[in-house]
Formats: C-alpha cells, sequence, structure tokens
C-alpha cells in the first residue's frame, strides 16, 4: 500500500495537476455568513485572503460540476470522503472526521439534529448558497463546541444589484426532474433575496455489470426515489455602510425510499414519509464607534422526520415486531428542536490585534413516538464562551490565538423504556494557535495547533438501538489535538497550489463496546487514533484553450487503543482530476475523474477501490442562457460505497440555466 501511495503522489506531480475548485469569476458572497479565522476578513471569499485556510467550493464550481447537493459539492474538495450509507443518506468525512464531529453550519449557525448530531448532506441543495466553507482541524472558536475535526459552512446569497436571479432546469435518468429559481434585489438601504428549488426522482440504474440477488433484479434500484423541495428568503437593512441587519427564513420538505440491501439477509424495507427541516435565522452587525463592533446571531430549527418499517418488498404492511422493525407500531416519528444565539464582540483599539469576544447558548430538545406514544423526551443546553486574538506581527507575519471554554448540561432525560438517570454536567476548554506568513508574489505558507471538544450527542447517550445496545449516559467528551503545516499560493507563472500535512491525536473516542451484558453493546469513551496525511491541490491553464487540474489525499489511520479493530468507512487514498477544454468563447468540454481506494465497511467486509469518469458538454447560444448535457460513470463501473448498497451506473442529464 505504501508504494502506491508514492506511485500516486509522483504521478501528480509529474502532471502538475490539481483541481482546486475556486472559479476564477466568483460571485459575490454574504459577507454575514462567513466565519473568519485571522486577521484580514475583508479579502475574498474563495481566494488567498489571509481570513481563509479552510478549503472553499464557490458557485461557479458547484455549476461547473453540477453539484445539486451540498455532499456532492464538498467531494470536489482534498480531505472529503463522501458516501451514501444504508439509509439511503449522504454522509460526509473530513480527514476522518464524521459528520457528528464535523458539523454543519448555514452563516454561521449550528443546523445539525439535535437528536444524534448527524444531517444527509444530500437533503441539502445548493441552488441558493454563494459558497461553502471547510474548515479542517483550525477553526474559529465562534463555531462554538463540537468541532473536533473542523466545520462545515453553507453560505447563502445575498443580491448585488437593483434586479438579478437565475433559473434552470433540469432532466435525467430515472425520470429525475429538477427545478430551482433565484431573485434578488439591492436597493442601497435594504435588500431582498428569495429561492426555490425542487428534485424529484424515481431512482437510478445500476451497473450493468451489477449481478442480480433475491432482493435486487438489477436495472432500476429498488426503493430509490427521492423528493425534496425548498424555499428560502431574506431581507436585509444596511442603514450605512458598517452596519447590516438581516432576517432568513428557510423550509425544507424531503421523502425518500431507503434501497434494501442486496444481501437477502441483511435487507430492511424502510420508507421516509418525510424529513422536514423549518428555520427562522437573524444575523447583524452594528458598529459601535471605529474600533468596535458587535455581531448577533439568533436562531431556530425544527426537525422533523418519519420513518415506516414494512414486510417485504411490497411496502403495504408495516413490520411491527423483530429485525428491521421500528417497534410496535412500525413507525417512527422524530421531532426535534434547537433554540440559540450568539454574540461576538469585536476590537481593533490597540494596535496590530484584532480582538474577538463570543457567547453562546444553545439548547436542543428531542421528542420521539411510534405514533401510539411518546417514547424519548430529551433536553441539553450547550454554552460556550470564546476569545480569539489576531496579531499583526508584521505586515507579512499574523499570529493568531484562541480559546473555550464550552459546557453540556442535560435538562430532561424522559425514557418510556429503560429509563436512565439525569447525567451531570460536563465542561471542556481549548485552546489554539496559528502562525500565517504572506510572502509577496508567491503564497501563504501557514502552521497551525488546536485542541477540541465533541460532546455525546443524545443518541450516544440515551439510545438503545433498537434493543440491541445499553445506554450509557455517564459517557464524556471526545478530544483532538489537529497540527497542520500548508501552502497556499501560485508558485510559478498561472499555477494555483495548494498543499497541507496534518495529523490529530484523538482521545475518549466513542466506540461500540460488545457483550457488556446479554449480548448487547455500549457505547464508551475507549478509543485511541491518530490520523495523518496529506493533500495536494492545483490546477493551470494550458495556452488559451485548455485547464488541466486534479487532487490528492492521501490518509493512514491508525487504532492505537485497539490494533486488531479496523477504522472503516474511509478510503486511504482519493485521486482526481479533470481536462477542460474551451475551443470558442461559447462551447466548452469537461472531463472530470474520480479514484477512491479501498476501504473497510466492517471488521470483515473490504470494498473495492474504483474509479469513475463524468463528462460534460456546455453551450451558450446567447451570453445570459446555459445548456448543459452531461453522462455520469462514463464505463459503468459497478461499485459500492456501502456494502449491500450498490451506486449507480451509467446516467445522463439534461440542464439549462438562464441568469439575468
Amino acid at each position: 500500500m505504501p508504494n502506491e501511495r508514492h506511485r500516486l503522489a509522483l504521478t501528480l506531480t509529474l502532471l502538475g495537476l490539481a483541481l482546486n475548485v475556486q472559479a476564477e469569476s466568483t460571485p459575490p458572497v454574504y459577507d454575514l455568513g462567513t466565519v473568519t479565522v485571522t486577521a484580514t476578513p475583508e479579502a475574498p471569499l474563495g481566494t488567498m485572503g489571509a481570513d481563509q485556510v479552510a478549503s472553499v467550493v464557490t458557485l461557479d464550481a458547484m455549476r461547473r460540476y453540477n453539484r445539486d447537493t451540498v455532499g456532492a459539492a464538498l467531494d470536489l474538495l482534498p480531505g472529503v470522503t463522501v458516501a451514501t450509507n444504508s439509509r439511503n443518506e449522504q454522509v460526509v468525512f473530513v480527514r476522518g472526521f464524521d459528520a457528528r464531529q464535523v458539523p454543519l453550519f448555514i452563516d454561521g449557525i449550528p443546523v445539525y439534529v439535535p437528536y444524534d448530531g448527524y444531517v444527509d448532506f444530500g437533503r441539502f441543495t445548493t441552488a441558493d448558497l454563494s459558497a461553502i466553507q471547510v474548515a479542517k482541524g483550525f477553526s474559529s472558536v465562534t463555531y462554538g463546541p463540537n468541532t473536533l475535526g473542523g466545520a462545515i459552512n453553507l453560505i447563502s446569497r445575498k443580491p448585488t444589484r437593483e434586479l438579478e436571479g437565475d433559473v434552470s432546469l433540469g432532466f435525467g435518468e430515472g425520470t429525475t426532474r429538477q427545478a430551482s429559481a433565484n431573485v434578488g434585489s439591492n436597493q442601497g438601504l435594504w435588500y431582498v433575496q428569495a429561492g426555490a428549488a425542487w428534485i424529484d426522482s424515481d431512482g437510478f440504474r445500476l451497473s450493468s455489470d451489477f449481478e442480480p440477488t433475491a432482493t435486487e433484479d438489477g436495472g432500476a434500484r429498488e426503493n430509490a426515489y427521492h423528493r425534496d423541495d425548498k424555499l428560502s428568503f431574506k431581507l436585509g437593512l444596511t442603514p450605512n455602510a458598517t452596519d447590516e441587519y438581516a432576517l432568513s427564513y428557510y423550509r425544507q420538505h424531503g421523502e425518500k425510499g431507503q434501497p434494501p440491501s442486496t444481501d437477502p439477509s441483511a435487507a430492511r424495507y424502510w420508507q421516509w414519509p418525510y424529513w422536514d427541516k423549518e428555520s427562522l435565522y437573524f444575523i447583524s452587525r452594528t458598529a459601535l464607534g471605529a474600533t468596535e463592533s458587535v455581531k448577533l446571531r439568533l436562531y431556530h430549527d425544527s426537525y422533523d422526520n418519519a420513518v415506516e418499517s414494512y414486510t417485504d418488498d411490497t411496502y403495504t404492511r408495516l413490520k411491527t415486531s423483530g429485525r428491521g422493525s421500528l417497534g410496535a407500531a412500525g413507525k417512527s416519528v422524530y421531532d426535534d428542536r434547537t433554540l440559540g444565539g450568539a454574540i461576538e464582540l469585536r476590537s481593533t483599539r490597540f494596535a496590530r490585534h484584532d480582538l474577538g469576544l463570543s457567547v453562546q447558548l444553545k439548547q436542543d430538545e428531542h421528542q420521539a413516538d411510534d405514533t401510539l406514544k411518546q417514547t424519548e423526551h430529551f433536553e441539553d443546553t450547550q454554552t460556550t464562551v470564546g476569545l480569539e486574538d489576531n496579531i499583526r506581527l508584521r505586515e507579512d507575519l499574523t499570529l493568531a490565538l484562541g480559546a473555550t471554554w464550552s459546557e453540556l448540561r442535560p435538562e430532561t432525560v424522559d425514557k418510556l423504556t429503560d429509563p436512565v438517570p439525569k447525567p451531570d454536567a460536563q465542561s471542556a476548554a481549548n485552546g489554539q494557535a496559528g502562525l500565517f506568513w504572506d510572502v509577496a508574489q508567491v503564497g501563504r505558507l501557514y502552521a497551525t495547533v488546536a485542541t477540541k471538544t465533541r460532546f455525546p450527542t443524545l443518541k450516544d447517550r440515551y439510545s438503545l438501538r433498537l434493543g440491541t445496545a445499553i445506554p450509557n449516559p455517564d459517557l464524556e467528551a471526545e478530544h483532538s489535538i489537529n497540527y497542520e503545516i500548508g501552502y497556499q499560493g501560485t508558485p510559478w507563472g498561472r499555477l494555483s497550489l495548494e498543499a497541507a500535512l496534518f495529523l490529530s491525536d484523538v482521545t475518549d473516542l466513542i466506540q461500540q463496546v460488545n457483550d457488556v451484558e446479554d449480548d448487547k453493546y455500549q457505547m464508551q469513551n475507549v478509543g485511541e487514533v491518530r490520523l495523518a496525511g496529506l493533500e495536494l491541490s492545483a490546477k493551470a491553464p494550458i495556452g488559451a484553450h485548455w485547464e488541466l487540474g486534479g487532487n490528492l489525499t492521501l490518509l493512514d489511520r491508525e487504532n492505537r487503543s485497539d490494533p486488531d479493530t479496523r477504522l472503516t468507512g474511509v478510503p486511504d487514498h482519493k485521486l482526481t482530476a479533470h481536462v477542460l477544454f474551451r475551443p470558442i468563447d461559447r462551447l466548452e468540454a469537461l472531463l472530470y475523474l474520480q479514484y477512491e481506494g479501498s476501504r473497510w465497511d466492517s471488521q470483515t467486509v473490504e470494498l473495492d477501490s474504483y474509479t469513475t469518469a463524468n463528462f460534460k458538454l456546455s453551450y451558450r447560444p446567447v451570453e445570459a442562457l446555459l445548456l448543459e448535457a452531461r453522462l455520469d460513470n462514463l464505463a459503468d463501473a459497478d461499485y459500492a460505497l456501502a456494502d449491500g448498497y450498490p451506486a449507480a451506473g451509467r446516467t445522463w442529464m439534461l440542464n439549462a440555466r438562464y441568469a439575468f
């Protein structure tokens, strides 16, 4: 395996390729939604500005590579692994950390599900976004707790003209239909932005190389439908050059089937009649004189979803007992709520210092029932105090320091079966430091170290896992120390290059301990893991008509507490490359290749490596109209990212987008 990694690295170096997903023409970004790290927040997002250590996916990149969901967009980045799990959810890993350890935010507001800390990245569309930030290891203290390995921040749009917008339509494989529309107006003293997106698909076609089983006969994937719609609205006031106040509303509705495993012994027949999210956010920035400002975030989120278990693939009779059942009613309904706020005071009063003090309060509530009776009711309160100081040691050298104190306080623990006592509150303190050197005409060199914490979720502490586990209300926080050295810049001509070496030591990792009692397992703080790796990313135009690029990720994960237990879900290398050809201004051809190494899905099952190729033609008959035709998985590769759940074979899609 080491030789294979070396060959991959040498190949990338010789080709001089790397994919930098920051487009040359970056649309304006909603400043209130960004979360900065270092001391120059005026730098453009997605460039080599001093506020960015994280990776960025711009709107241009999402459009060019047709990444319609957040999960698909994140897959463009080095260090990120995206898969679809057994629940037909898009899951994301960042440098080996899962979504509970690298949580999701919208405009700096946490949006992960309170009960288990996860989100389905396939339910979040990208049509109304201006960019995605991904902080890895070293992230702003204003994100709050639970950023053990980083943070993912979706940045919404803000209009810059009196009238602007776009409309898109698409049709493809599996009777997939999609549409989106965005319209905005900026009137100087106020602005308004609205968006709508809709996706409806009966599923996808499997590879022609797939071998049928008793639960999947090939062709169209069984029970793989999904339907999603999203509405967004934002109203903002800008009374002067420094102050801004914005109220945002989001509503998402989704429903989906959960394909059964191709292994009949593991097949479950589940459907999700709704996966809904409704949000109300208020964000403001107010200047308090020439050197101080205050930023306020207030938010309320509701998460409602239901799942139904059936006896067979006719999906007509609910399964009320036995393996694959959700209980006596054959249904499970979740009703989760989050209420919170954060206030951040910034000051540049002292020469060469950019000081920040933040205080956050977040209340999570989870209620569950089986449509017959309430089965669970949990409430938590999380509090965080953070302090940052970005010190300009000289014009080209910045030292970024940060410290936080966080507390998790259980408020309500009510279980119908297997009641557990309410645990005591727990707290954690963390610190971080980063040194950033901006070299004229070359780029930036940096080195960072950060200690981070993730508190156990409600599910970690209290869940029976459908009768297979013992609750552990006394679970404690996971801890990590994240180190990184890196470079970002344009070292030669028009070659853009980004490189990072990273290492994370994770302790008190929450892992499953088997046979604790009567063949049941329990989640315990027993894990110690070391994550280390390399990321390379660059791009270069070749002449007037070509562009070449690609990225490389090498990841080594070591289970130091139990070397015989495999770490699952993530390959140890990932390589992408693209070739862009633009023979005339109005015509563009794009070939995108992705290779991922093998990965362990369980202690006994290793999934094969795979390579996919996507091809797209784009044509602009007039400046405002773009027509696209694409084929994904050109070679019709048969592969799986979870055992028993094969990925889509060759698929086609047609799109049209009009901008004004």
